[in-house]
């Protein structure tokens, strides 16, 4: 069973940047989706980055450029890198990861989820 953990949330000022990690234990399949998505309190669902089982690295389009995915395949580790935040990327980001068909839907394996809070 794989089980995800994140870290690196917190509470800066817009300009800031903050560093995410998620270390999965378990087998994690090299054919899986894996990324990151965010969830405000009464939104959907946002995709932020993520990678698919051909090594396309996706960014959510409000990203612009400010945020940068990576993994360590090795440690079963990924990152995500933010910079420039803006008050709207305040929410709870997950890292997941699940067959790409069920990525993008409803993953199987998810975090428990990080605090990313901006301040304006």
């Amino acid at each position: 069973q794989v089980q995800l953990v994140e870290s690196g949330g917190g509470s800066v000022q817009a300009g800031g940047s903050l560093r995410l990690s998620c270390t999965a234990s378990g087998f994690l399949d090299s054919d899986f989706c894996r990324g990151w998505f965010r969830q405000a309190p009464g939104s959907e669902r946002e995709d932020v980055a993520d990678v698919d089982n051909e090594g396309t690295i996706t960014y959510g389009d409000f990203v612009k450029g400010r945020f940068t995915f990576s993994q360590d395949s090795a440690k079963n580790t990924l990152f995500l890198q933010m910079n420039d935040l803006k008050p709207e990327d305040t929410g709870v980001y997950y890292c997941a990861a699940d067959t790409c068909g069920s990525y993008y839907i409803r993953p199987r394996f998810r975090g428990q989820g990080t605090q990313v809070t901006v301040s304006s």
